[in-house]
């Protein structure tokens, strides 16, 4: 079992439930394997805009911090369900 940190970026132009939806899918991810933090950070602006096919240009984004352990192979699944949903714009997992 290895630390890891993922932090992801959400679209601004999703309303709060979806949002929340989104943050408890990810978090489901990784609890069977241990304890989960998630620190929301909020509404940012992002430091240059980022064009998505889905939707558009985004000047802003909703940022997310996740700490949590798990076995190596774990990252990967998380990317994979990052890179399908259209709402996260840009995201990094990092081990610690």
């Amino acid at each position: 079992m290895n630390n890891y940190e993922v932090l992801y970026i959400l679209s601004d132009k999703q309303d709060q439930e979806a949002r929340t939806a989104l943050i408890e899918k990810f978090k489901n991810l990784v609890a069977p394997y241990g304890e989960v933090s998630v620190n929301e950070w909020g509404t940012r602006k992002l430091e240059y805009a980022i064009q998505t096919k889905m939707s558009g240009k985004h000047l802003t984004g909703y940022y997310v911090l996740m700490k949590f352990v798990a076995p190596p192979e774990l990252p990967a699944e998380i990317e994979r369900q990052m890179r399908i949903s259209d709402d996260v714009i840009r995201f990094m997992i990092e081990r610690v």
